[in-house]
């Protein structure tokens, strides 16, 4: 009996709470720059705009907790076009950490809770992934 895959190791982050050692890669997944952050103090290594929600789905949505049901499923359906991008994610995900960050003040309805799901169910379908660190 084979053993499932273990998830990629991804953490999800706001972008303005500190930088650290085990977040691995910084990926911010926004398509607008953090208000009030200096892109010399942002420590990001990459800023993947392309993953980021139109920005018709980020203005109706807004935040509401009562869309998020709606917003997933219009995010995902966004994303699923864009597979060059969300592989070259995946692929630093099997690599090492990463850590999608984010502006958004609510942490648990946001599209890097989204993207990490996706990775997560990409890693899982082809059988590939990380072990957690």
């Amino acid at each position: 009996m084979t053993e499932p895959a273990a998830r990629p190791h991804i953490r999800l982050k706001r972008v303005y709470a500190p930088a650290a050692a085990e977040d691995g890669v910084r990926v911010l997944v926004d398509r607008l720059w953090p208000r009030g952050l200096r892109k010399s103090d942002a420590a990001i290594d990459r800023w993947l705009k392309e993953l980021a929600p139109s920005t018709d789905l980020r203005r109706w949505f807004g935040h509401e907790p009562r869309r998020w049901d709606e917003f997933r499923k219009r995010y995902r359906r966004e994303i699923s076009g864009r597979a060059r991008v969300l592989d070259e994610v995946c692929a630093l995900a099997r690599r090492g950490p990463v850590t999608f960050l984010f502006a958004a003040r609510d942490e648990a309805h946001n599209e890097a809770v989204v993207l990490r799901d996706l990775v997560w169910r990409r890693a899982a379908a082809s059988g590939g992934g990380a072990g957690r660190r």
